[in-house]
């Protein structure tokens, strides 16, 4: 067995010559690659598909589909393109090179070929295309962790919705968005009602769980489209894409009442008897076409609602 870094390596043989196919194989699997063979370049096509081959070793002169066709098709296709292909013929005019070339094969070799040459070449094309593989996991890898980076950049650590910043990013970007399409852009700004009294009353860890609830709460009663975030501390805040004051309102409400009406532990001890909330809601561009205008005014009716009694939706 090798012990190249490529071995195991699966080779596809190409040809519609049975005892080509058969010196082939016992020159491959002598030194330990795994071999598959195709009879024409249709079965192979099939067989690449299914087998996934590491290198295919691909006759050029074929009945149904030739080399050149086979290696054209596959240098074409995302998903095979990278697998080295080394033409096999009998052919040595230069025309025919370039023919090779131009279809995109990796390397060539004539028959009647010599068995170290086709190992050697073999080994070198296996070298580079498991360097390639190496290569592409690593840009996965790095790809995955950019994206888990990103994620936590975004995202609020206790509650999983987005934070502070990305709030107010997507805001400004929706609200260009709603300025060059004619359309309305509402947001609620939200917090927990004697959110202090229940921390100090039952401990912070009851508190976390408080939000986290709330949190998902909010997260599975507002479209995808819709950006619910963390705010700050007991503050929550939803930008609501495309939705006019009085849909906002009805959105509002809604949760106001879904929050209202969970079975919060220890929520009994609320100066109001329950858990509950107070929000405050903005629209552009009805209320302004600022951004951060528009987080101030649903903040100030959001305090409004606190002076009124809490437990309410402001709208003005």
């Amino acid at each position: 067995m090798m012990n190249n870094g490529v071995e195991n390596s699966k080779i596809l043989i190409v040809d519609d010559i049975a005892l080509n196919r058969k010196l082939q194989h016992a020159y491959l699997d002598a030194v330990g690659y795994d071999v598959i063979v195709a009879k024409d370049g249709v079965e192979a096509l099939e067989k690449i598909k299914n087998e996934s081959p590491d290198l295919i070793l691909l006759d050029v002169m074929m009945p149904k589909m030739n080399g050149f066709e086979v290696c054209r098709e596959l240098k074409n296709n995302e998903e095979t393109r990278f697998i080295p292909v080394i033409l096999v013929t009998a052919l040595n005019e230069i025309e025919n090179k370039i023919k090779g070339i131009e279809a995109g094969a990796d390397d060539f070799i004539s028959k009647p070929f010599n068995k170290l040459e086709l190992l050697a070449r073999v080994k070198s094309l296996l070298r580079i295309k498991h360097l390639h593989d190496e290569l592409e996991l690593k840009i996965k890898e790095l790809e995955a962790t950019q994206r888990k980076l990103y994620q936590l950049a975004i995202t609020d650590g206790l509650t999983d919705l987005y934070n502070y910043r990305y709030f107010n990013e997507q805001l400004y970007r929706e609200l260009t968005r709603a300025k060059r399409h004619n359309l309305s852009v509402s947001v609620i700004m939200l917090d927990i009602d004697f959110f202090k009294n229940f921390n100090d009353t039952h401990g912070h860890p009851a508190g976390d769980k408080v939000l986290k609830t709330i949190a998902k709460l909010l997260y599975t009663n507002i479209r995808k489209i819709d950006i619910a975030a963390r705010y700050g501390g007991e503050e929550f805040a939803i930008v609501l894409v495309e939705t006019n004051k009085e849909s906002a309102s009805i959105v509002a409400n809604k949760i106001k009442k879904i929050v209202e009406d969970y079975p919060f532990l220890h929520q009994e001890t609320q100066p109001n008897g329950k858990l509950t909330i107070s929000a405050g809601v903005a629209t552009f561009p009805d209320d302004t076409d600022d951004p951060d205008a528009l987080i101030k005014i649903a903040d100030n009716r959001l305090y409004k609602a606190k002076e009124q009694g809490r437990n309410r939706v402001v709208l003005e």
